[in-house]
């Protein structure tokens, strides 16, 4: 599968099929701190990804106003 990274950006090839968590597990990136995107779907951590999906992961990112 085809692996789009944000920060840094990057992408890289990853062969499935690996659920969610053991993608990110696979590249070292923290669950909870990120967020997978499989074409335009939010999907869970056991979701299951296959070698022809294409994948983004970005960073949760917060914040607030002072």
């Amino acid at each position: 599968m085809k692996v789009q990274l944000s920060h840094p950006e990057r992408t890289v090839e990853i062969k499935g099929p690996k659920k969610a968590r053991e993608l990110l597990r696979e590249l070292n990136l923290v669950q909870e701190a990120h967020l997978v995107i499989r074409g335009d779907e939010l999907i869970t951590e056991d979701e299951l990804l296959k070698d022809g999906d294409q994948v983004e992961i970005r960073p949760v990112i917060s914040g607030g106003s002072l």
